[in-house]
């Protein structure tokens, strides 16, 4: 039996679907970075050990890269909603849990509410699919990018709100360094209640009830959806492969940075500005970038994504120790050409994938990118340790390089 479209006006339905997405992307971001000044602090506490500090971050990549595959088979049978919210009660949750840790001060608490953390980050990857299920092809990587760039505003109040969790913490009495995560908790659960009550009709339920007779491929697993368009579509792949790649460059240089920086005796102050500039490079122009993609198409912008990367990456190899010209250039150029290779990715894959296997190859490719961004920052210290800041830069300068070919695949083949 066919199934009929439901008569709505589409074009409406996007513009609310994009302005809900960037409320919720910017309120839940806070959720997501509120924690980041504190969780090592926080680990370092429990367990005593400067060695095991970064464990929390660890296990929140992972958690990252599970609850991106979850919550695409959640949204492939119920929506958009569904899969979203569910990512952001599944990060309160966490964010509780490292409360608890704090508390009862375990270790095992607090790895636990990191993992459920990470499905934070998942959903707020997903939001930027959200708002291409309706979008025409003409505006689709400009409504990916506004979404991608409201991220600016959590990512830049998050951390600016530690002192005000010390000061929580100290009004109802649980440790300071847990302070950031009950406004986090906070946070994340305003975002699932502004999707649950806002998100409506969902937008991928509603694209998928307009094609109807989209090819599944024969598939009912998820990897099989994916494995099988990826063969079809080579540009998917090629996408896919981009986006992980340029991910996996940017982590791998920042989070070496302030090593870098510190070893020259910069002050806090300058890191803290390297790294703003940094963020301010990922998203605060995601929207030029997108109107770009639009405009221009999405490979030449991959292809300057890559190209960006590299040069960064040759300015950040060639910094000295301590604060300088090319440490600020190229951190700010990192963030950037990671902007302009993330936006163009993911509209490919969004312009590209069947409606059937969309949420799964989206997935996919998110779950890709945290699992590279996982492995690329436990090799960047072992890199720098051994062979010094430089080698890492040429490391990431391969990473870069694939993101170019990749863009030159998706060219050929689009």
């Amino acid at each position: 039996m066919t199934v009929q479209a439901p008569t709505v006006d589409v074009a409406a339905v996007q513009a609310r679907t994009v302005r809900t997405l960037v409320v919720s992307q910017a309120v839940g971001a806070v959720g997501v970075t509120i924690g980041v000044a504190t969780a090592s602090l926080l680990a370092r506490d429990i367990s005593g050990s400067e060695s095991m500090a970064g464990l929390a971050q660890t296990f929140q990549v992972l958690g990252t890269a599970g609850a991106a595959f979850v919550l695409a088979r959640l949204m492939r049978r119920r929506g958009r909603r569904l899969g979203l919210v569910t990512g952001y009660l599944l990060g309160a949750a966490g964010a509780v849990l490292a409360v608890v840790a704090g508390v009862i001060d375990s270790m095992a608490v607090l790895l636990l509410g990191a993992l459920l953390l990470g499905a934070t980050t998942a959903a707020n990857s997903g939001s930027r699919y959200a708002a291409t299920d309706l979008a025409p092809e003409e505006t689709r990587a400009r409504a990916l990018s506004v979404v991608v760039w409201a991220t600016t505003i959590g990512a830049v109040a998050g951390p600016n709100l530690t002192g005000a969790g010390a000061a929580l913490a100290r009004v109802v009495g649980i440790p300071e360094l847990t302070g950031g995560f009950a406004i986090g908790a906070v946070a994340l659960v305003l975002a699932a209640g502004w999707l649950a009550v806002f998100l409506r009709p969902d937008p991928l339920l509603l694209a998928q009830a307009a094609a109807p007779l989209d090819d599944d491929h024969g598939h009912s697993r998820s990897w099989s959806r994916f494995t099988s368009t990826v063969r079809d579509v080579p540009a998917v792949g090629a996408a896919v492969v981009a986006m992980a790649c340029a991910h996996a460059a940017m982590v791998t240089v920042m989070i070496m940075t302030p090593l870098h920086m510190e070893h020259g005796g910069a002050h806090l102050h300058l890191i803290g500005f390297v790294i703003s500039l940094h963020v301010l490079g990922m998203f605060a122009f995601s929207p030029l970038v997108g109107a770009a993609a639009d405009r221009w198409g999405r490979p030449p912008v991959l292809i300057s994504g890559g190209v960006t990367l590299l040069v960064s990456l040759v300015l950040c190899g060639s910094a000295p120790e301590g604060s300088s010209w090319q440490i600020f250039t190229g951190l700010f150029l990192l963030g950037l050409g990671w902007s302009f290779a993330t936006v163009a990715a993911s509209t490919i894959i969004a312009d590209r994938t069947p409606i059937s296997a969309r949420t799964d190859v989206q997935g996919t490719s998110d779950m890709a990118m945290a699992l590279t961004a996982a492995g690329g920052g436990a090799l960047a210290g072992v890199i720098v340790e051994g062979f010094g800041y430089p080698v890492l830069a040429v490391f990431a300068a391969l990473l870069a390089g694939a993101v170019v070919v990749a863009g030159v695949v998706t060219r050929r083949s689009h």
